[in-house]
């Protein structure tokens, strides 16, 4: 046991720099995916403190560069999870464990900001850097309305550093009648009326709703505030929801309240994939459930994704859509949901930006992350081969330019248990 002791702190200490300071660096010769562009055979990225400066096949590469030759390897921008509570929950059970959820106030939590509690040296983040994750959104769980999602980068900084946008949507749960603490989907609908109708006569009434001057609204005034922006239509609400008939709802409840709209989960959507594209809707979903997990998505199938692209709906593919207790360990399987939509229709071209620049267009990040080009964070990936397939491994992963090789916890115990001699595992 003592000499696996010191195999694990020789482990540690070999890669106790995890991080490789920040510097000029030429990731050359390999296929390059800027997903903005067409792909570039023999391509260059070069990345100067933290920001991409040049991308292309015929790019001078800087003195001094520290130079990564990816000949027969494929490069990507950092892959995006838009589903997530990574950095909250350290386990699925307990609460001192799980930063995830408020007890709001008659199950509205609108004012709830998670990303306060994130944290940037959670021992789950290197495995998801591992599978080229290098952005996730992350969202509460629990209430009617939520509370609001932030986009954060996965490096070991403060919360002002590693935070790219927050608030990027709110949190609604449009499905789970227990959540949102009603009896019926009817209940349902009329309580998220009357939580518009109620923002909207605060608006109308702020200076006399401060000053007392008018009747108190069910409401606590943090939850109004927040709601403002969703009333406005500035900021989008991301409703949890799978049945056809419920979608449809949720649609012409955007319409009739004019709030925008992001569907998450979406099961049924390719029921009703016209309607969501005519809507202009973008759906958060995934392609690796076969089976249906409940009543409300019995009509589910494995190409939905698929099918709504190809109805001209905007998809951001997520990993685990539908949530469950294994999502926070899981993050890093968006690059397999990706290569299962492929599997069932979805063109590679439209995965790999369903997993990038999309969720970057959709959440108003696309300015900073989601493809390669110049001015965008150095958020790269350098791949062994197609990133889709499942035998691929992320050799290189930068975030904001900075190269991260800290082992996960499998790598870890991986290193642990291959070592152990054989009289450790008998009686």
């Amino acid at each position: 046991m003592r000499a696996t002791r010191n195999g694990l702190l020789a482990l540690a200490c070999a890669m106790a720099a995890f991080a490789l300071p920040a510097q000029t660096v030429a990731i050359t010769g390999g296929t390059v995916y800027p997903v903005s562009g067409p792909m570039i055979k023999n391509g260059t990225v070069v990345i100067v403190n933290g920001k991409i400066t040049a991308v292309g096949a015929n790019v001078a590469v800087p003195a001094g560069a520290k130079k990564i030759d990816a000949t027969g390897k494929w490069v990507t921008p950092g892959f995006v999870n838009s589903s997530t509570v990574l950095g909250l929950v350290d386990v699925g059970f307990g609460a001192d464990a799980n930063e995830s959820s408020s007890r709001g106030q008659d199950d509205i939590s609108a004012s709830f900001q998670p990303w306060l509690a994130f944290n940037p040296l959670n021992p789950l983040i290197p495995a998801a850097r591992e599978g080229g994750v290098t952005t996730v959104a992350i969202w509460p769980n629990g209430n009617l309305v939520g509370g609001q999602g932030a986009m954060l980068d996965l490096f070991p900084g403060s919360l002002p550093e590693v935070l790219l946008k927050a608030p990027i949507g709110m949190a609604a749960e449009f499905e789970s009648l227990r959540s949102a603490g009603v009896g019926s989907r009817g209940e349902l609908l009329g309580k998220i009326e009357e939580l518009f109708a109620a923002t909207k006569q605060y608006m109308a009434n702020k200076e006399a709703y401060n000053a007392a001057r008018m009747r108190t609204l069910p409401y606590r005034k943090a939850d109004l505030d927040a709601m403002v922006p969703v009333v406005s239509g500035v900021l989008p609400m991301v409703v949890s929801v799978n049945s056809a008939a419920d979608i449809q709802e949720a649609l012409r409840l955007s319409k009739q309240l004019g709030f925008k709209m992001v569907l998450y989960g979406a099961s049924e959507g390719w029921m009703v994939a016209k309607e969501i594209a005519a809507a202009k809707v973008p759906v958060l979903t995934g392609a690796m459930n076969n089976i249906p997990r409940d009543f409300v998505e019995l009509n589910s199938r494995q190409d939905n994704a698929s099918l709504l692209r190809k109805a001209g709906v905007t998809v951001v593919i997520v990993g685990n859509a539908g949530g469950g207790d294994e999502e926070n360990f899981n993050v890093k399987n968006v690059r397999f949901e990706a290569g299962n939509a492929v599997g069932y229709g979805m063109t590679w071209d439209d995965a790999l930006r369903a997993v990038t620049l999309a969720p970057a267009e959709v959440f108003g990040v696309a300015g900073k992350i989601g493809a390669l080009k110049a001015g965008m964070e150095g958020n790269v990936v350098v791949w062994s081969g197609d990133p889709f397939e499942f035998a691929t491994q992320a050799e290189h992963v930068f975030v904001r330019g900075v190269e991260y090789m800290q082992p996960s916890r499998k790598d870890l115990l991986t290193e642990r248990y291959k070592s152990l001699p054989p009289s450790y595992y008998k009686p």
